[in-house]
């Protein structure tokens, strides 16, 4: 095979052969050639859920042109693990289906593969199978698995009246970087200041353990991954709870300081970048008013952060308070087929 080769004039077995030798390259373990796929469970204790997410990454939709098929790779798994942790879940195995187009070519779909191998052994996943098709799209669509007990789990619709809504980043950087990739003419290298923002899309910060400290001792009452935008999943999280809303405080605790310089430098909203983004994978926590500072100091303890931006309120609608005036905010965000 040279770097021009394309996957369909290789075929489906030489492939397999690729993603076998890149796991065992970079893990040590072999594959299972079987009809299904087996894992076993040696150390599960009783009564443990198991808990998955399958989200899928399609190229032509959720990659960006500037992002290379290692940074496909690895998002498409990052995005994954993202949902289960922030339920408290640590993630333990996965199972990847690939659609590929036919003129894709091997050394592209060689560095695909490394990503989604590279970020799976960052999370010491196990590399379990998968299945590869021929699709008019690149397609990636990951299935990753956990366990848990189910009353360490950290459900949406735990959230109470009066509790600290938490934030395990800050908000609005990745509205700067989608901004200067998707609106902006001229070159990426034009916008050095703003590299950390770019970065943010095309190859998102780690996502953070702060979801399995505080599920491990019982400490969130409800939590969210705010992968669609901000706006969006405060009413996602609304959808699961009755006659409760939120009040956000639109201050420095909530927005990232990239988003706040950029406002001023280029003409969009700072409400713009913190709540329509999307694919922040930050995670939100609600926690008890009375736990929330033994919670703050053991996340920190571990390496976590976690912020306190709001409060959960007793009515069915969202709020941010500006310079001392309180806004409702309107349903904005990222959704499919709109």
């Amino acid at each position: 095979m040279n770097e021009n080769d394309i996957v369909s004039a290789i075929g489906e077995v030489k492939l397999i052969h690729i993603i076998e030798d890149i796991i065992l390259k970079k893990t040590g373990k072999e594959l299972v050639r079987d009809d299904s796929f087996f894992f076993k469970i040696e150390t599960r204790k009783d009564m443990e859920d198991l808990v998955l997410n399958s989200d899928m990454f399609n190229a032509t939709t959720d990659a960006p042109i500037q992002m290379n098929f290692y940074q496909m790779g690895r998002k498409s798994v990052l995005m994954n693990i993202s949902d289960l942790v922030v339920k408290g879940v640590k993630p333990e195995g996965i199972i990847v289906s690939l659609g590929l187009p036919e003129e894709l070519k091997v050394l592209d779909f060689t560095r695909l593969m490394e990503g989604i191998v590279d970020y799976s052994k960052a999370w010491n996943l196990n590399y379990i199978g998968g299945d590869i098709n021929s699709t008019h799209d690149l397609i990636i669509n990951p299935t990753v698995f956990g366990f848990k007990k189910p009353n360490k789990i950290i459900y949406r619709k735990g959230v109470k009246p009066g509790n600290i809504v938490t934030i395990n980043n800050k908000f609005g950087l990745t509205g700067v970087g989608f901004d200067i990739i998707l609106n902006k003419k001229g070159r990426l290298e034009d916008f050095s200041e703003y590299e950390r923002a770019i970065k943010s899309v095309l190859e998102p910060n780690e996502i953070g353990i702060e979801g399995i400290i505080l599920a491990d001792n019982e400490l969130a009452t409800g939590s969210i991954d705010s992968s669609d935008g901000l706006s969006k999943s405060l009413k996602d999280l609304m959808l699961s709870i009755s006659d409760l809303g939120f009040e956000i405080e639109f201050d420095e605790s909530l927005i990232h300081p990239d988003a706040l310089r950029y406002s001023k430098d280029f003409p969009i909203s700072l409400e713009k970048l913190v709540f329509s983004a999307g694919e922040e994978f930050i995670h939100l926590f609600t926690i008890d008013r009375k736990n929330f500072e033994v919670a703050q100091k053991l996340v920190s303890s571990k390496g976590g952060k976690l912020f306190k931006v709001g409060k959960v309120i007793p009515e069915e609608k969202i709020y941010y308070l500006k310079e001392g005036k309180r806004i409702e905010l309107k349903n904005q965000g990222y959704e499919h087929f709109r």
